[in-house]
């Protein structure tokens, strides 16, 4: 074929001009990434099972494992998870394949059971038959997470208690608004009126004895939601999670507004999130910021609580509502993650934020991370950011500073790394 003199000057002009756009395209590369990951699914701690058995005055199905610790099918929930996060890692040029180097990977957890058979659970998944180790500190108080066992880093009841008064304003309107799940929760677990009474009576501030403020009525049912929410994830046959009035996933997330409204009033009030989570927060954006910031591995592994992730999304500004959970839920596995990305062509470096966790549904029947059942996620942004193929992108810089805003320096103290 004989191209007409004009069709192939334009020919050629199309060509170089696609040329010039690929190159000017930005491509990114993924240098570093820190996580912080809630433990997986686990039967009700103690103090759980004590308070949501006395609310309902009949005793809750026991679990296969002790209380408060994580369970078999839990572990393999986060076992899928890692798994999942290790190939993508891979794909993205962050780690190579075999077994890591130290330089690849650093996890450090908090000293409890759950959270340490998470993590174990986690670099499974990841690095199979590979025995990465699991720091922790000995104890079971870390500076890094358990922070109100620290005096730098502990509230003042009188404080706290003025505090959740001032975010609280009209408790009793918050308690009318939230009434479609109390009375979903009390058709579930209750038998009659005469063992429920707690359902009937008004929240009220009220402080423990060491000073830890919080809504009598709103928290234990927040705890009974929770735990019905890990029986579900557990794959618990249907006639142990509310006695069989729960049969769909569709029932839980009715009732999980009892949970964000209790977060709202305990480790999302501000006061208290910058007194306990300013050190991890800190810690968290100096890792993802610095290419030589302690430990110096590309992907800095931490695993704690949800308490830990509500108080640094809290300094952070930053809420999710993922498809089937409620506002700022924190599903078992759910992690906040940050990675520092590279534009390759200007060498500008950006921050991406996001927070992640499988659906209620996925987590009961262990269901394997694939293109078809992806993690649900949502992103964090503020003005300036980019959207691309590989996720919102913001200047490191000024995400840092945002993110920084509400730290209080006086609540940070030095976190070693140098742990058993």
């Amino acid at each position: 074929m004989i191209f007409p003199r004009r069709a192939f000057a334009a020919l050629c002009a199309l060509l170089l001009w696609s040329t010039q756009a690929a190159a000017q395209s930005p491509t990114y590369q993924l240098e570093q990434v820190v996580e912080l990951s809630r433990h997986g699914v686990r039967p009700p701690t103690p103090g759980n099972r004590k308070e949501i058995e006395a609310a309902t005055q009949r005793p809750w199905p026991v679990w296969s494992t002790r209380d408060g610790e994580l369970t078999g099918h839990g572990y393999a929930a986060v076992v899928n998870k890692g798994r999942w996060e290790g190939e993508h890692y891979r794909q993205l040029g962050l780690l190579t394949g075999g077994c890591p180097q130290p330089q690849d990977i650093y996890v450090r957890a908090s000293p409890l059971q759950r959270t340490r058979a998470t993590a174990e659970a986690l670099v499974d998944g990841a690095f199979p038959g590979c025995g990465v180790p699991v720091h922790h500190v000995m104890g079971e108080a870390d500076p890094l997470f358990q922070t109100d066992a620290f005096a730098a880093t502990a509230t003042d009841p009188a404080q706290q208690r003025a505090a959740v008064e001032a975010k609280a304003g009209d408790l009793a309107a918050r308690q009318r608004a939230l009434q479609p799940a109390v009375k979903a929760l009390k058709q579930a677990v209750c038998l009659s009126d005469a063992h429920c009474a707690l359902f009937d009576q008004p929240w009220q501030i009220r402080q423990s004895k060491s000073g830890h403020a919080y809504i009598a009525g709103l928290s234990v049912m927040a705890s009974m939601a929770e735990t019905l929410r890990l029986a579900w994830s557990e794959n618990l046959p249907l006639s142990q999670i509310a006695w069989g009035h729960i049969t769909r996933s569709a029932q839980i997330t009715a009732i999980l507004p009892l949970l964000s409204a209790n977060y709202d009033l305990s480790n999302d009030v501000l006061y208290s999130a910058q007194r306990r989570g300013s050190i991890l927060l800190n810690a968290m954006l100096k890792a993802a910021e610095s290419h030589n910031a302690a430990p110096n591995a590309r992907w800095l592994l931490l695993v704690a609580h949800d308490t830990n992730i509500a108080m640094v999304r809290t300094l952070m500004g930053f809420s999710w509502t993922l498809p089937g959970y409620a506002r700022g839920n924190i599903p078992p596995g759910g992690s906040l993650v940050f990675e520092r990305w590279r534009d390759n062509a200007s060498g500008q470096r950006f921050l991406r934020v996001y927070f992640q966790a499988q659906s209620l549904d996925d987590l009961r029947r262990l269901q394997p991370i694939d293109a078809a059942h992806p993690l649900l996620r949502e992103e964090w942004r503020q003005a300036g950011c980019r959207v691309t193929p590989v996720g919102t992108l913001c200047p490191l810089e000024s995400a840092v500073h945002t993110l920084s805003r509400q730290i209080d320096r006086q609540a940070v103290t030095p976190v070693s790394y140098a742990l058993p």
